[in-house]
C-alpha cells in the first residue's frame, strides 16, 4: 500500500478532526514558551541579577537551536518514529518550563536550552505528521492551521503572562504555560493511541517523508553531500536568500524579546499592558502568513517582497518617532514578519528544479538564517544597555529589515 494510500486509510473525519485539534494544541507549545519571558523580563532581571545579554539568550537560545539541533530532531524521528517524537518533545518542553522556572541563572539558562530543543524537534516533526497522515487535499488546510497555531501560541502567552506573574510571581507564571504541553500530550495520546505515542510500538516510520513540507528541510541536513553544498554556496541567490531570511528573523526575534520594555518605557505602559500590546504584534502574523500565498498567485514573488518590506519598515522607524502610535506600528510590522518568512519558502520552491534542491537550499537559507537571527534579542538589549535609550536597537532592526527588503528583491528578480 502506498504511503498517500495509507494516510487517506488511516485519517478519516473525525478521526481526521481529532488529529487536526491534538496538531493545533502541540503548536500552541511551539512558540508560546519562546516569548513568554519578554513580558515579564525586567522583573526576573531584577531578581536573580541577571543583564541585558542573560535576558536576550532567553529568546536567543531557542532559535539557535532551531538552527543547530534540527539534525538531533531528524534522527529523533529517524530511530523513535514520529508519535514518539512528539511525545518526547511535549515532555522536554513541560521539564524545560519547569527548571527555567526553579530561581537562579544557572537553571534559567538550562530550562531554556532543553525547552529549545524540545520545540525544535516539535518544529521539524509536526510537518511530518501532516503530510504522512492527511489526504493531499487536506495537507494545505491542516499546515494553514498549524503555522496559524504558532502565533496565537505567541499571542496568548504575550497577552497572559503579566497578569499571571502579577498575581503568582514570574515563576509560576512561566510554570503555567506548562499546562498547555499536558493538555496537548494528552490528546495527542488519544489521537494517535497510547502506544504508538510512549513505546513507539505501531508507529508507521517512513524516512522519505522527512523530505517532504519544507518547514522540515532541515532534517535532511545529514543526507546532504559536500558537493551538492558547495554548488549552491557558488550561487549569489543562496547569499542573497540566506541574508532576507536572517534580516527577517533578526527583526523579529529582537522585537519580540524586547518590545515589551520598550513600550513600558517609552510609552508608559504597565507591565501587563505592555504584554497585551505585544501580542497585537504577534497574532498579527496569521493574516501575514495567509494572505501572502493567495497574492503570490497573481503577483510576483519580488513585488510581494517589496511590500512585506515597506510594511516592515514602519514598525522599528514608527516606534521610533511616534512610539505613542505603538498600535499602528504593531499591526504592520505583525503582517510583515508573517508574511516574510513565507514569500521567503515560496521564492524557494519557485527558484529551484527539484524537491532534492529545494530540500539543500532551505536547509542552508534556514540554518545560517537562524544563527544569525539568535543574536537579534542579545544585540538589541546589549544596544540598549549601552546606548540607555531606544533610538539605537530600533536603528538596528530598521537595518536589518532593509537587509531583508535589499537582499529579497536582488534574489527574487528573476522568479516568478
Amino acid at each position: 500500500m502506498s504511503r498517500r494510500t495509507l494516510a487517506r486509510s488511516t485519517v478519516r473525519s473525525p478521526a481526521a478532526w481529532f488529529l487536526t485539534l491534538a496538531i493545533v494544541l502541540i503548536a500552541l507549545n511551539l512558540r508560546g514558551p519562546i516569548v513568554a519571558t519578554a513580558p515579564v523580563i525586567d522583573t526576573i532581571k531584577s531578581d536573580l541579577g541577571i543583564g541585558a545579554l542573560v535576558a536576550g539568550l532567553l529568546t536567543s537560545i531557542p532559535v539557535l537551536c532551531f538552527a543547530l539541533a534540527s539534525p538531533l530532531a531528524a534522527g529523533v524521528i529517524g530511530r523513535l518514529g514520529a508519535e514518539r517524537a512528539v511525545t518526547i518533545g511535549l515532555l522536554g518542553v513541560v521539564a524545560g518550563t519547569l527548571i527555567r522556572s526553579g530561581g537562579s541563572q544557572a537553571m534559567l539558562i538550562v530550562g531554556t536550552v532543553i525547552l529549545g530543543v524540545s520545540i525544535t524537534i516539535g518544529n521539524v516533526v509536526l510537518p511530518v505528521v501532516i503530510r504522512r497522515d492527511f489526504s493531499p487535499e487536506r495537507v494545505g488546510f491542516v499546515t494553514g492551521i498549524y503555522t496559524s497555531a504558532l502565533n496565537v501560541g505567541s499571542m496568548i502567552t504575550s497577552l497572559g503572562t503579566a497578569p499571571l506573574a502579577d498575581a503568582t510571581g514570574w515563576p509560576l507564571a512561566l510554570i503555567i504555560w506548562g499546562t498547555f504541553a499536558v493538555i496537548a500530550g494528552g490528546v495527542w495520546i488519544l489521537a494517535v493511541g497510547i502506544r504508538p505515542a510512549v513505546t513507539g510500538e505501531g508507529s508507521r516510520t517512513d524516512k522519505d517523508v522527512v523530505t517532504g513540507p519544507i518547514e522540515v528541510i532541515t532534517a535532511s541536513i545529514p543526507q546532504v553531500s559536500v558537493d551538492d553544498d558547495r554548488s549552491l554556496l557558488r550561487r549569489a541567490s543562496t547569499w542573497g536568500l540566506t541574508l532576507a531570511f536572517a534580516g527577517q528573523a533578526f527583526s523579529y526575534y529582537g522585537l519580540t524579546a524586547w518590545i515589551p520594555t520598550l513600550l513600558h518605557d517609552e510609552v508608559g505602559l504597565s507591565r501587563s499592558g505592555a504584554g497585551a500590546s505585544s501580542s497585537v504584534f504577534q497574532i498579527l502574523a496569521v493574516v501575514g502568513a495567509l494572505g501572502v500565498p493567495f497574492l503570490a498567485l497573481r503577483v510576483r514573488p519580488v513585488v510581494i517582497v517589496g511590500i512585506v518590506s515597506a510594511l516592515w519598515i514602519v514598525m522599528p522607524l514608527g516606534l521610533l518617532l511616534a512610539p505613542q502610535l505603538w498600535l499602528l506600528w504593531s499591526i504592520s510590522g505583525g503582517m510583515a514578519q508573517g508574511g516574510g518568512i513565507t514569500i521567503i519558502f515560496i521564492i524557494i520552491v519557485r527558484m529551484v528544479t527539484s524537491d532534492r534542491e529545494a530540500r539543500r537550499l532551505s536547509a542552508l537559507v534556514q540554518g545560517g538564517g537562524y544563527a544569525i537571527a539568535a543574536l537579534g534579542p542579545i544585540v538589541v538589549g546589549a544596544v540598549h544597555d549601552s546606548s540607555g535609550t531606544w533610538t539605537a536597537p530600533m536603528i538596528v532592526v530598521l537595518f536589518s529589515v532593509l537587509t531583508l527588503g535589499v537582499s529579497g528583491v536582488l534574489s527574487a528578480r528573476r522568479v516568478r
